[in-house]
């Protein structure tokens, strides 16, 4: 299904430091799920009760099926082929399917919203999964110093503070031990399952998925259904793979997953059910019940290493969404800083930062335990799941697959999906209305934009003067020439701009020579430099400048002139002595319910006023640039 199944910058498979880097960046999440899964698993699967033998083996095995059918089968094999250009995850395949220029209430328009709401889960799983990573890590002070339980909280709180506090500093450093020590995580899971298989080897008896389904059919629809909850835990973060595609490349990706995690997983899950086989009473925490004792301190610091590492990745994560989003028009304009001058991905947005920061803090004072975190985490990572694969379906489709082959196979995981997204809704009253609370105020922020961007853009249509006219106008009433040259920004590719034509209405005056520039962004994660001019000439003194951008990219005006120079498109003394104009439009809702509802409309004005300025968002130099108001009533 891939369109470019070789990635360049990747170093191929048989990079080790590739290899290594991806168990931090995209297994931190699932890796860690060792720490709480199986114990929720095992809880449900008893009702309360002391776990049964049947209730350990059925929770391992279905553990184990849900690793290799959601995440090594439909992740690893198949959705890894439905990259952009190398790029995944849900708004690069949004790109791909082309739904950003669909039309409200078209079938283009219903997939953009369900996209836009998949997009908008990910912040909610982004909220929960440090609180419970975090805090199920230090948990195992519970278990090692039981005196120190009552510090879980505060240490748990500090490590998450200190966290999101570094973010601003750049997390190059972090990203250095990533890999390695992950590596040693996953390393440390293996051997602790290998000592748990040794006290009972019959566990190996949960291979046999029959002993999942066996005791889903018997246990009675509640308790399966509780079960199937609790197990979706240990394929959260399975995501991560599609997400991080562009960072690695899917070769590196499945190699690490099949050479590494998924044995050091499959292995580990063994170990801990073979220890409630033989200690039943480990159900308080048999992730450190399975260290021997002398390790269990130096284990807890080890996971709380692994821990902040699932975090970062899931915070660098909402960063680049964030990014992703708000080139392709999904999100207003926002601060983004970048934090390492060579490597594009590492960037920094402070107000994702601290919102991100207090809904993951709160998460951890409303809930307290991992126990209660577990009744929140998982539902908005089934929706997203479902959501996925409706949109991979699509994308197969748009490709040329055989459509038989395409519904049946993406319908048989469809329904996986649903089977575990109805399992998780039980949860809704849990907990899992935290993160739909935060994904559904995110997916209403973004139509709102969305919807706000295209009634202002009619508007700008209705007042755009056509260039002929404007030309004749100027021609009967010529303008004062000013010195110097002018480049005035546009959201359109055709007419002349509300602020140019302002301007020569109030001044009587315009300069030389004019460029009028617009910065597209394209459906691709990246454009090449030499196709990132297009010049075209209105007259001997007017020159329409088209810049083209990926959603992966930062637009720079400068860039994207300097790039028509040195293309030979645009004479290089265009540039000299350039004043670039944008325009400032101030909004203002109207009452008669033709566009959004007026409190609607009035969120949309104060997105657009604390979005970040047009000038910044394109690497206009402060010293070059004027803004020209103009208001606009939706």
């Amino acid at each position: 299904m891939s369109q470019d199944q070789t990635r360049t910058g990747h170093g191929g498979l048989a990079r080790p430091a590739v290899l290594i880097g991806a168990l931090g960046i995209v297994y931190g999440d699932i890796g860690t799920s060792p720490l709480y899964a199986f114990k929720e698993a095992v809880r449900a699967a008893s009702a309360g009760a002391p776990p049964t033998p049947i209730a350990v083996t059925g929770a391992v095995s279905l553990i184990l099926w849900s690793l290799i059918l959601i995440v090594a089968v439909k992740y690893a094999v198949l959705i890894l082929r439905a990259d952009n250009r190398g790029e995944g995850g849900i708004v690069a395949m949004l790109a791909l399917l082309g739904a950003r220029h669909a039309k409200p209430g078209s079938w283009a328009g219903i997939l953009l919203i369900v996209g836009l709401v998949g997009a908008a889960l990910l912040y909610g799983d982004g909220a929960i999964t440090p609180a419970i990573s975090v805090l199920s890590a230090v948990e195992g002070l519970k278990v090692a110093a039981p005196g120190l339980a009552h510090y879980v909280l505060p240490i748990t709180l500090a490590i998450l503070a200190g966290l999101f506090l570094v973010q601003s500093k750049g997390v190059a450093f972090i990203g250095r031990i990533f890999g390695p020590v992950m590596l040693v995580w996953f390393l440390v899971l293996a051997l602790m399952g290998v000592a748990g298989i040794v006290q009972a080897p019959q566990i190996l008896a949960a291979a046999n998925p029959l002993r999942a389904v066996d005791f889903l059919f018997h246990a009675g629809w509640h308790v399966s259904f509780a079960m199937l909850g609790a197990a979706f835990l240990a394929v959260t973060g399975g995501e991560a793979m599609y997400a991080d595609l562009g960072h690695f490349g899917a070769g590196p990706i499945r190699v690490s997953w099949f050479g590494l995690v998924l044995p050091a997983l499959v292995i580990h899950y063994f170990g801990q059910g073979a220890l409630l086989l033989v200690a039943p009473d480990a159900i308080e925490n048999p992730f450190y019940r399975l260290a021997p004792g002398w390790a269990q301190i130096p284990l807890i610091g080890l996971a709380t290493l692994a821990t902040v590492i699932a975090s970062q990745a899931i915070i660098s994560g909402a960063f680049s969404l964030t990014q992703q989003s708000i080139q392709l028009g999904f999100l207003p304009p926002v601060r983004v800083v970048h934090t390492a001058r060579h490597e594009r991905g590492q960037i920094y947005v402070p107000v994702v930062n601290w919102l991100l920061a207090a809904a993951t803090i709160s998460a951890v004072l409303i809930f307290g335990t991992s126990d209660a975190l577990a009744g929140a985490y998982g539902i908005a990572v089934a929706s997203l799941m479902a959501i996925t694969t409706v949109l991979a379906t699509l994308v197969a489709l748009k490709w040329g697959y055989n459509p038989v082959a395409v519904f049946a196979v993406n319908g048989f995981f469809l329904l996986i999906d649903l089977v575990f997204l109805s399992a998780n809704s039980v949860k809704l009253f849990e907990g899992g209305w935290f993160p739909l609370l935060l994904a559904g105020l995110v997916a209403f922020v973004m139509l709102t934009w969305r919807k706000g961007t295209h009634l202002v853009e009619d508007v700008r249509v209705g007042l755009r003067q056509p260039e002929a006219e404007f030309l004749e106008q100027i021609r009967r009433d010529p303008p004062l020439t000013l010195p110097g040259n002018a480049a005035f920004l546009s959201s359109a590719t055709s007419g002349i701009p509300l602020h140019m034509s302002r301007f020569v209405e109030r001044s009587h005056a315009l300069h030389k020579r004019i460029l009028i520039v617009t910065a597209l962004y394209e459906e691709a994660p990246v454009v090449a430099p030499e196709q990132r001019a297009e010049v075209l000439t209105i007259t001997p003194d007017i020159t329409r400048v088209i810049l083209r951008y990926g959603f992966m990219e930062d637009a720079s005006i400068p860039e994207g002139l300097a790039c028509a120079v040195k293309a030979g498109a645009l004479a290089s003394e265009c540039l000299d002595d350039l004043t670039i104009f944008i325009g400032h439009e101030t909004i203002i809702p109207k009452s008669d319910h033709r566009g959004m509802a007026d409190w609607r409309e009035g969120l949309f004005a104060f997105l657009l006023r604390n979005a970040e300025r047009t000038g910044a968002h394109f690497c206009v130099p402060t010293r070059q640039l004027v803004e020209v108001g103009t208001e606009i009533e939706i």
